[in-house]
């Protein structure tokens, strides 16, 4: 059996979290894969503020008005009882602007509930690399045997955190192993949201963590065209072209045989400290 378990909750949320849409989107292609109830959902009126999160009115199946509340919600799987099949719960919706530890201690109960063996959170950050290599995935864990079991890092960042992190502690403090996973997406394209081939590189490092075939759907098309775009804009910038050619140098460097092996992680700590763990929106990791 995996380190993680056979019952773990994939969480990703919208806001900072989630530069590109890509860790919300990556939890999206899960649910729409497979068939799933709900376990656990928070009262709005709790967490949410909504001069930041707006509740949005639209109209329901039969033509009538309806308003929809911010949520965050844990998804259980539907069916298939096979104790030794590793299943993904999930949980996702809008990132919370207060009651942090309220927020993080209904859901680890809920998972706790479920007999839940592992926490998996998935982030994207806007960051100093090219869109023509791979996308950088930082994985790490403050689980010592997590981190021997599945190779990760352990961050020495110090300084503000965000729902993410609140979480991880939380779900660790009640005994619940936790994994966490950030993708790196190119800053210089942020308008250029969804970014399908960050989601893809998050799905592809949860796949070789957890062992599950996950779905990929139609990313690698989708990150191919998405990577087509920006060349063409490019071709017509030059100093984007020169900016793109020295983001591509760096990231060679990172790769080359000699180079540290914790050179990701340092970026991504400086990523963090440069914006004192303020991101792309309001909230902090």
């Amino acid at each position: 059996m995996q380190a993680l378990g056979p019952r773990i909750v994939i969480t990703a949320f919208d806001g900072w979290n989630d530069a590109g849409e890509a860790a919300s989107s990556a939890v999206e292609l899960l649910r729409s894969s497979g068939e799933y109830e709900r376990a656990h959902s928070v009262d709005p009126e709790l967490y949410f503020d909504y001069q930041y999160t707006r509740p949005a009115v639209g109209l329901d199946a039969d033509g009538r008005r309806r308003l929809r509340w911010p949520e965050a919600t844990l998804w259980r799987p539907v069916g298939d009882d096979d104790t030794d099949r590793t299943r993904f719960w999930l949980l996702t919706g809008a990132e919370p602007a207060r009651a942090w530890q309220a927020f993080s201690a209904e859901f680890v109960d809920a998972a706790l509930a479920d007999d839940v063996t592992g926490f998996v959170t998935l982030g994207a950050m806007l960051s100093d690399v090219p869109h023509t290599r791979p996308i950088s995935i930082f994985a790490s864990s403050e689980n010592e045997e997590i981190r021997e079991g599945l190779g990760l890092e352990r961050s020495s960042y110090e300084g503000p955190v965000g729902i993410l992190s609140v979480l991880e502690h939380a779900a660790e403090s009640a005994g619940i192993p936790t994994a966490s996973l950030w993708a790196s997406v190119p800053h210089y394209v942020a308008s250029a949201t969804p970014s399908p081939k960050a989601t893809l590189a998050l799905l592809d490092r949860l796949h070789e963590l957890s062992g599950v075939d996950v779905p990929r759907g139609h990313l690698r098309t989708e990150a191919a065209a998405w990577e087509a775009s920006i060349d063409a804009a490019a071709a017509e910038d030059e100093d984007m072209t020169d900016y793109i050619h020295q983001l591509e140098r760096t990231r060679d460097t990172w790769d080359s045989p000699d180079a540290s092996g914790d050179a990701i992680a340092q970026a991504f700590e400086r990523y963090l400290r440069r914006n004192n763990g303020d991101g792309p929106g309001e909230h902090k990791r």
